[in-house]
């Protein structure tokens, strides 16, 4: 197995990284994960422009080869050739170079990339709810993913322990926010709805690549602040990230035919083109 350390491809059991690490200690940075697939990397854009964004409100100066989509995949071509990958789930991790206690003494970044198999995998979710003991934090920063990833942790925690198939977290005000990794949808009378990401969910780029479609194909959309009651009113709803789009069967106690609702499926083949 092989990595990328700040551009340079080494062994897995080779790498070393040197303490103080600030990503470690201080959960200084940002990661996102990314899918190459038909020798492309899915929703391109969409993460450089979230890349930007992020080492933006962090404070952060992206390595060169970090800052364009040309560029991005060059590294990607690198890392899938070295594990003979048709299709790969990537991580890239990315934190602030070492130096200082909570004050930083640079804002140069370091990063790291690795690579698994990645095989499409669509499932229905049978059950969600919604939760119980975690809600999102709103922030300058929550729409990037890593600096509140606890907070998906005891989500996927709560999920597991109350046997669902999926958990719809909240906003501190109780507005409906989204998945414990991933953005939500609902349809109802022809219209497209998701939460504002000032609910403090993060800036998914299926999300993202999604309102475009909606957009591109005249299919009325709104972002905005709702609570449960909204959702449990839905024709439909789903589950979108980087990985797959999940139709959700049931909500708390409301079934929801999500799977065959055909503005979903039409969704589904345009956003696929």
């Amino acid at each position: 197995m092989y990595v990328l350390h700040n551009g340079s491809l080494v062994a897995q059991q080779d790498l070393n990284l040197a303490l103080p690490n600030r990503g470690f200690y201080f959960n200084d940075g940002f990661f996102e994960t990314l899918i190459w697939a038909d020798d492309t990397l899915r929703y391109g854009t969409h993460h450089v422009a979230r890349m930007q964004q992020a080492a933006a409100a962090l404070g952060l100066e992206l390595p060169a080869v970090l800052r364009d989509l040309a560029s991005l995949k060059a590294l990607f071509r690198q890392l899938i050739a070295a594990h003979s990958l048709p299709q790969a789930r990537v991580r890239l991790q990315i934190w602030r170079g070492s130096g200082g206690l909570y004050t930083p003494e640079t804002n140069s970044a370091e990063f790291v990339m690795t690579a698994q198999p990645f095989a499409p995998n669509p499932t229905l979710a049978a059950r969600a709810d919604f939760a119980q003991a975690v809600r999102t934090q709103p922030s300058s920063f929550a729409f990037c993913k890593g600096p509140n990833a606890l907070t998906y942790v005891l989500a996927g925690h709560e999920r597991q322990h109350r046997g669902l198939d999926e958990l719809i977290l909240l906003d501190p005000a109780g507005n409906l926010a989204e998945a414990g990794a991933a953005a939500i949808f609902w349809i109802k009378d022809g219209q497209l709805y998701t939460p504002a990401l000032a609910t403090g969910c993060v800036a998914g780029v299926r999300r993202a690549h999604l309102l475009a479609v909606a957009q591109a194909y005249g299919i009325p959309y709104t972002e905005g602040l709702y609570q449960p009651a909204d959702l449990l009113k839905a024709e439909a709803a789903f589950t979108a990230n980087v990985a797959t789009i999940r139709p959700l069967a049931q909500v708390a106690d409301t079934p929801l035919p999500s799977e065959h609702h055909p503005l979903l499926h039409e969704l589904c083949t345009w956003e696929a083109r």
